[in-house]
């Protein structure tokens, strides 16, 4: 496997959502032309009955679970999501409170480990949503109003300790030695 292909693999993987043809050549500064064919290499690395499928729908292109297991995915996606936060769902909300708006790639900086399926539960919950900035590559991450009232608060500066949490020292080195969230190599 190439280097262009590994890199736009690892976008994908990431993004969690459809990214363009145009914006993987932009982000990885080769041309559309290169990108469409490290992309048709990369589909063979993920054949149809694979668990995993490159999702294509015009230009734009998404790593996805694959159709033929909706039901499991779904099984499981209700069993997480019911019951009680976790520990590692709620240090990963904590921080998304005190650090937000904060990438995927800055909340796994601050917490050490992957964080794709534990924001995918906080999002279904409602606790956190996902929205799209202009000048990033990937989306950052908030808690919801519906989380905020649910704790009694209007906003995220009333919550315990806020000034002192947001700007400590441990939260900033971890930034700091985090690769730009905006550009993935």
């Amino acid at each position: 496997m190439n280097e262009l292909v590994r890199k736009i693999e690892t976008i994908l993987f990431v993004a969690g959502k459809p990214v363009s043809v145009k914006k993987l050549a932009k982000v990885l500064v080769v041309t559309e032309a290169a990108i469409s064919a490290a992309l048709l290499e990369l589909t063979n690395k993920y054949p149809a009955g694979a668990g995993v499928v490159l999702f294509n729908s015009g230009d734009e292109w998404q790593l996805v679970s694959n159709p033929e297991e909706r039901e499991l995915a779904e099984q499981f996606i209700k069993a997480e999501a019911s019951g009680d936060l976790t520990r590692p769902q709620l240090e990963a909300l904590t921080v998304v409170a005190y650090s937000g708006p904060i990438t995927k790639p800055e909340l796994e900086a601050i917490r050490g480990v992957n964080c794709s399926l534990i924001l995918h539960n906080l999002l279904i919950r409602g606790l956190v949503e996902e929205r799209e900035d202009s000048l990033e590559l990937l989306p950052t991450y908030e808690v919801t109003m519906e989380y905020l009232r649910h704790l009694g608060v209007e906003r995220v500066t009333e919550l315990p300790d806020y000034a002192t949490l947001h700007a400590h020292d441990y939260i900033t080195k971890a930034l700091a030695a985090e690769p730009s969230a905006s550009v993935v190599t």
